[in-house]
Order: structure tokens, then C-alpha cells, then sequence
């Protein structure tokens, strides 16, 4: 849930990246914290917190063009979890409070049971937050797209995005930061989006 401080006048918005293990995540959030374009003191440091085989990454900045909403900034915080199902507790603990989710799936044919299999445990750990993921915006991102045995996007869309309303998916190559910003920049559009309808005042029922 969006964080606002009064303090700093900011609206804090946190996304997860999520997906199997070594699929991108990682390389996705280095990218945009080498990239992403904020004024100086408005980007906070990569912070990982690594276990003995994997790790979870996050950091939070203010954008150049902030959207502001009611008079607060929107500040993004981004973070991973770790792809490695014994670290599960600690995929629940960095989707608590999550606004918005990242779904990173490996585009090679041989990952496709592992991306299912990721996609079905964060459904599940967000039941156990009491969430439930068709209320909360996310994207896909079909990561590796230039390695030689990728799958077709059809048939990635058949796995991952099989629903009446399907939601954005996104080609891209992370270690060359084709389709990071293109994802990243749909689930904040998505994100404000929300949000601005919920600040929205409500039409209130004229009495007859």
C-alpha cells in the first residue's frame, strides 16, 4: 500500500520484481538505478541483502518528472526477491505492503515450467497476504528475447497472460536494457493511474 509522507510531501509507491531465478530481475533493477534519470540526492543507493546463492536488491528515487498528485511527489521503491523457492519467507516479507509487480519470465523454451511455477507462487504468496493479484496493476516482462531459443510471445501470452483482459507484456534483452524502462514506465503510468481515480472525489447521490 502507497506510503504518504507528510514530512517530505512524497506518496511512496513500492514495485516488485518477481519471477524465476535468473530470469533478469536483478539485471532489470541495475539498469534502471544506473539509468533511470532523477535530480542529485533524489536516487537512493543499491542496497542488496545476499544470502549464501542468491540475493534481494532494492532502492527508491524520485523521478526528474515526478507526477504529483494532491500535492505529493510520487517516489518510486523498487525492489527483487530472491528466485530461489527455500528463500519463499522472504518473497512474502518484500511483497508486503507491494503496490505494483514486475512478473520477469526467461524467454527460453527450457524455462517455461520454471516461469509457471514462479508466476503460481506469487499468486499464492499474495493469498497468504490476504492480496489478491487481480486488484493489484502489474506488467510482464518476457526477458532474453535475444538468446536463439526463445519461445514465441503467443505462447509465453498463452502461459502467463491467459485472461479475459490480458495486461501489458513486454519483449525485452535486460543485460542491454531493451524493454526495462518500457516496463517499468507502464506499471507507474499504471500505478498513478490508480491512484488518481482513487483520490478522485466521489459523485455524491442529489437528493430527489
Amino acid at each position: 500500500m502507497a506510503i504518504i509522507n507528510q514530512a517530505t510531501k512524497e506518496l511512496q509507491v513500492k514495485i516488485v520484481y518477481y519471477g524465476p531465478a535468473m530470469g533478469g530481475k536483478t539485471t532489470n533493477l541495475v539498469q534502471v538505478h544506473d539509468h533511470v534519470q532523477t535530480t542529485a540526492g533524489n536516487k537512493g543507493k543499491l542496497v542488496s541483502l545476499a544470502t549464501s546463492s542468491d540475493r534481494t536488491l532494492f532502492f527508491d528515487f524520485l523521478p526528474i518528472e515526478a507526477m504529483t498528485i494532491k500535492g505529493f511527489k510520487t517516489k518510486f521503491q523498487l525492489y527483487t526477491v530472491p528466485g530461489q523457492v527455500i528463500y519463499n519467507t522472504t518473497r512474502q516479507l518484500v511483497l508486503r505492503g507491494v503496490d505494483g509487480i514486475v512478473f520477469v519470465a526467461d524467454s527460453q523454451y527450457e524455462k517455461m515450467p520454471e516461469n509457471v511455477e514462479s508466476f503460481q507462487n506469487l499468486v499464492e504468496n499474495l493469498n497468504t497476504l490476504k492480496l489478491n493479484l487481480a486488484e493489484i496493476p502489474y506488467v510482464l516482462q518476457y526477458n532474453k528475447r535475444d538468446l536463439p531459443n526463445t519461445a514465441p510471445v503467443e505462447y509465453m501470452d498463452f502461459l502467463l497472460n491467459n485472461r479475459d483482459v490480458q495486461v501489458p507484456a513486454f519483449g525485452a534483452s535486460a543485460h542491454k536494457c531493451e524493454g526495462v524502462f518500457e516496463s517499468l514506465n507502464m506499471i507507474t503510468r499504471m500505478l498513478l493511474q490508480k491512484f488518481i481515480n482513487q483520490s478522485a472525489p466521489q459523485a455524491q447521490p442529489q437528493p430527489a
